[in-house]
C-alpha cells in the first residue's frame, strides 16, 4: 500500500513533455470519478516512488482535447536521473499517454507560472464525405463551404491584449477574462483548415467557443463587424456554438528557460493535409490492367 506521504529526503524538480489523445479522458486535471491524464501519469510516478505526489501542469485541456507537447513538473526524490523518468514512467502508462522527454529543472521553475505562452491548433474537414482516418483529430464540418480568408480577417482583430468574456465558459475559477493573444491564423490545405492561436494563457472553454463562432464567419452566416463588435462588446449571450474537443489539440508551451531542444516539443503534431493529387504512375491503363487479372 503507497504511503500518504514521501520519505523527507532531498528533492529534484524534474519537467516532462507529454503527449496524449484525449479521446478517453476527461480532460487533464484529476478527477474523483473520471480517467485524468494527469491522475495516470501520477499513479505511474506513484508506483516508482512508492508515495502519491502532485504533478503540475502548464494548463488544463478539456475532455476530448489532445496534447503534442503539454509541459508538467513533480517533485522527485531518490536516485534515478532526471533525463531517466520518461522512458521509466512510458513503460507504465497506457498507449494513449507518451512522455516525449525528461529533464531536471530549478526548483523555481514551474510548468504553469513559468510559461511564456500556449499554442493551440484546432484542424476542420471539409470534405463532404466522412473518413474513419482523420475523425478522431478533426471537426468534420460539411454543412457550408468555409472561407479561410473570412476566418483570417477575423481572427486578426484579436490579436494584442483584450477582455475576452464572450469566450468565456461558465464554471472557470479564473476572476477576470483578459487575454494577451500573441498570433492568430487560418491556413487551408485541400479539405483541411488548420486554426492556430497563441496566447500568454486560455480561458476556460475559449478556444472551441472561439472555432464555434468563426464557422459563423466563415459560411458568411456572421459578418466580420458583427463578430468583432461580439467579442468587444462582450456579448456572451450571442456565443452559442462551440466546436467539438476532438479538433483542439494543445500545440505546445513556451518557456524563456527550458531544458529540452525544439525538436521534442515546438513542431510535434503533424499536420493533416490534402495529398498533391493521384500519382503519374497510377494510370487508367493500370486500372485496367488491374480489373482484368483473372482470379486463380
Amino acid at each position: 500500500m503507497l504511503e500518504s506521504q514521501p520519505v523527507p529526503t532531498e528533492t529534484h524538480r524534474v519537467a516532462l513533455v507529454i503527449q496524449y489523445v484525449g479521446t478517453h479522458f476527461h480532460g487533464w486535471q484529476r478527477q474523483k470519478q473520471h480517467r485524468s491524464v494527469q491522475e495516470e501519469i501520477e499513479t505511474a510516478i506513484a508506483t516508482v516512488l512508492g508515495y502519491h505526489l502532485t504533478l503540475h501542469g502548464a494548463g488544463r485541456t478539456d475532455s476530448g482535447v489532445h496534447a503534442a507537447a503539454q509541459v508538467a513538473h513533480f517533485e522527485a526524490t531518490g536516485l534515478i536521473p532526471p533525463h531517466r523518468w520518461a522512458s521509466i514512467l512510458n513503460s507504465y502508462l497506457p498507449q494513449d499517454i507518451l512522455i516525449k522527454a525528461s529533464a531536471a529543472v530549478d526548483n523555481r521553475w514551474h510548468a504553469r507560472f513559468s510559461a511564456a505562452y500556449r499554442r493551440y491548433r484546432y484542424t476542420i474537414y471539409t470534405e463532404e464525405r466522412p473518413n474513419l482516418f482523420v475523425r478522431p483529430f478533426s471537426w468534420h464540418y460539411y454543412y457550408a463551404p468555409l472561407d479561410e480568408c473570412l476566418i483570417q480577417a477575423a481572427l486578426e482583430p484579436l490579436m494584442g491584449k483584450h477582455h475576452l468574456a464572450a469566450f468565456h465558459r461558465a464554471g472557470s475559477k479564473r476572476s477576470h477574462s483578459w487575454v494577451e493573444v500573441q498570433a492568430a491564423e487560418c491556413h487551408r490545405s485541400g479539405p483541411f483548415l488548420h486554426i492556430e492561436i497563441q496566447a500568454n494563457g486560455f480561458l476556460y472553454g475559449m478556444v472551441r467557443l472561439l472555432v464555434g463562432m468563426l464557422a459563423q464567419v466563415g459560411t458568411g452566416k456572421l459578418t466580420l463587424a458583427g463578430f468583432t463588435e461580439l467579442w468587444q462588446e462582450e456579448r456572451r449571450e450571442e456565443v452559442k456554438y462551440a466546436a467539438p474537443p476532438q479538433g483542439l489539440c494543445l500545440l505546445r508551451v513556451g518557456y524563456p528557460d527550458f531544458p529540452f531542444p525544439p525538436e521534442i516539443w515546438y513542431e510535434t503534431l503533424p499536420k493533416l493535409v490534402f495529398p498533391t493529387g493521384i500519382p503519374l504512375e497510377y494510370s487508367q491503363t493500370e486500372t485496367v490492367s488491374l480489373n482484368s487479372t483473372p482470379l486463380l
